[in-house]
Formats: structure tokens, C-alpha cells, sequence
């Protein structure tokens, strides 16, 4: 029987639901508390606990980065692969694959310090987004309507750690109030949903607000979606799109992706179709 871990530093909705399912399906498995584990790096033996399969759902990026490189080093699967989360949790690195893979994406720039930003935004055109290479739940994402509100987001980012004066600059697509948020476990496309602006706030996050609302997974969105997953490794995603002039462009891909408000939105059973991805990759 597969042994399979899941590896968390945060006991959200979505690791308990993965609990569940795994003890509803009789898995042999047991969680990871991260900030509890420590690796010898230099062993040739598995550290003590670690199964065939490790569900990587830490919320701190460096974190899970950095164990999921350590734990492959000793052979074990883990999903998604250091590679693959390294990928989407930089915002840089997902645009430089989608432009690899010829996966349509917002047109972006990156700068490095507040005059070339000024520049590029000038190129971009006003409105247009200021992102951190690496960050979720829309923090720290700020919409910029002209170049004194440019001056003003930048010159505070001149302030904060150095990551946050890489300037990812992207433009605004011109889009209904909504995304979209792609569900991919593996070669499925199981569900898709719309994260709709509530007014309060111009960002769709469902940590801002954002109300959901399933979106049928049409042939082009599920082509899309798994075109995006393939380019980054393959694995379990949340692929971000926008619904442009030109159609549908992918601006993120997310490693770790959060289920809470999909699940009681669309009745669709994310966890345990994670859990039986694991085990059948285990079984590889």
C-alpha cells in the first residue's frame, strides 16, 4: 500500500479536508507539521515517517520550496515537485513559461529599480498593475491609474525588502468583473470557477471579497488550463485566466491552491480527488 504524508505549517479547511478524505478511503497516511520537522541532509536513509508520497500544502512558499527539495533528494514524490512550485510561486518565472509554451498571457514587464519601472509602465499604457514577484491572496497588489500613483507605489516599495524591488508590471486587461479559477488535478479538469468583484474591491481574490460562482468548463477553458499545468510539470494547480478582448490569458498558476470556497460553491469532492491522484502517482 502506498504511504502518503501531507505536509502543512497550517492546519487550514483545506489539509482537514484532505484528512478526511484520506480516512475516508482507508489510506495509509499521516500528517507533517513542517515547523516540527527536520531533515539531515546528508543521510542516505528517508527521514523517520516520510511514505512514497508527500501532499506539499504548506502556506509559507519558502518553506514548501525548500522541504519539497529535500524530501526529493531522498526519492520520495512529491506533489507538486520543487521545480514545479518554484515555477508558480514567481510570478516571473510563470510568465517566462507561459511565453515558452505559447500559453497567452497579459502583456508584462519586469524592472528593477523606479526609473526603468516608470518607463516600462509608459510602454504598458495607464491603468496598470504593480505585483510582487512572489505573494498570494492579492496582497500588495496595486492598481496604478497614472503615473503619480505609480510614483507614490513605487517609491514605498523603495522602502520595504529587497524582493519587492524586482517590479513586475502587467497590464490591465480589459475583462468583465471576474476570472476565472481553473481547477487541474493531474489530466482532469474536474471544475472551474468565476471569482466575481463584489464593488468593495477591484481584486477577485476570494480573500478580498470576491464572490464565487461556477464556471463551466468549456473545451478552450480545459485545453488552456492543461496546456498551463503540463508547461509547469504537471500536478494539482489553480490556473488563473482573464477573459480579454482578444479571449481567455493566463496570468497565474498556483502550486498550493485553496479549495475552502470551491468545494460548498460547486458540490465537487477537490480533496478527494487529490488524495486519489497522490495515491495513484504513488503507485507509479
Amino acid at each position: 500500500m502506498v504511504k502518503l504524508n501531507i505536509l502543512y505549517d497550517h492546519m487550514r479547511w483545506e489539509e482537514k479536508a484532505l484528512y478526511t478524505a484520506c480516512e475516508k478511503r482507508g489510506v495509509d497516511f499521516s500528517m507533517i507539521d513542517a515547523e516540527r520537522l527536520s531533515i539531515d541532509l546528508v543521510s542516505t536513509e528517508r527521514p523517520e515517517g516520510v511514505g512514497d508520497v508527500v501532499l506539499q500544502r504548506c502556506v509559507s512558499h519558502f518553506r514548501g520550496l525548500h522541504a519539497a527539495a529535500a524530501l526529493e533528494s531522498f526519492g520520495v514524490r512529491v506533489i507538486n515537485s520543487y521545480r514545479t512550485s518554484e515555477i508558480c510561486g514567481n510570478k516571473v518565472l510563470n510568465t517566462i513559461t507561459f511565453k515558452k509554451f505559447n500559453i497567452p498571457t497579459p502583456k508584462t514587464y519586469l524592472a528593477f529599480a523606479q526609473d526603468s519601472a516608470l518607463e516600462a509602465l509608459e510602454k504598458l499604457g495607464y491603468p496598470a498593475i504593480l505585483k510582487p514577484v512572489v505573494g498570494s491572496w492579492g496582497r500588495l497588489v496595486s492598481l496604478l491609474k497614472d503615473k503619480t500613483a505609480a510614483m507614490v507605489a513605487l517609491e514605498h516599495r523603495e522602502l520595504m525588502f529587497p524582493i519587492y524591488q524586482i517590479y513586475y508590471l502587467q497590464e490591465m486587461v480589459k475583462r468583465p468583473p471576474r476570472d476565472l479559477r481553473v481547477f487541474v488535478i493531474g489530466e482532469d479538469v474536474p471544475v472551474a470557477i468565476y471569482r466575481v468583484n463584489t464593488g468593495e474591491d477591484w481584486r477577485t481574490n476570494t480573500a478580498r471579497g470576491g464572490k464565487v460562482e461556477r464556471c463551466p468548463v468549456t473545451p478552450e477553458i480545459r485545453e488552456l488550463a492543461l496546456r498551463a499545468a503540463e508547461a509547469v510539470g504537471g500536478g494539482v494547480f489553480g490556473v488563473d485566466m482573464m477573459e480579454g478582448d482578444g479571449g481567455l490569458v493566463v496570468h497565474e498558476i498556483n502550486s498550493t491552491v485553496e479549495f475552502k470556497n470551491t468545494v460548498p460553491a460547486t458540490g465537487v469532492d477537490i480533496p478527494g480527488m487529490i488524495v486519489e491522484y497522490a495515491i495513484r502517482e504513488g503507485k507509479r
